[in-house]
């Protein structure tokens, strides 16, 4: 049963044909991946900053909405 596992798992390896053979096919393969990640990290940082910009927006809005309200209701910003 154990060397079923291995002899599998060597199949699996040489059938994957994604795996680069050869010192230029690896580098480029794995330049290939590491531009990628560059990319999808890129977009995921962009995506955050803008949900944080627009949290600060809101927080900024609330903020002005309860400074409101406390001034509506006779509460000083210093407290009770």
């Amino acid at each position: 049963n154990v060397h079923t596992h291995n002899h599998t798992h060597a199949e699996t390896k040489a059938d994957e044909g994604r795996i680069p053979q050869g010192t230029q096919e690896l580098t480029n393969y794995v330049q290939g991946l590491l531009g990628e990640m560059q990319s999808r990290f890129q977009e995921m940082s962009t995506a955050i900053m803008g949900r944080i910009d627009d949290m600060s927006g809101r927080i900024d809005d609330l903020e002005r909405s309860l400074g409101e309200l406390m001034s509506q209701a006779g509460v000083d910003d210093e407290g009770n």
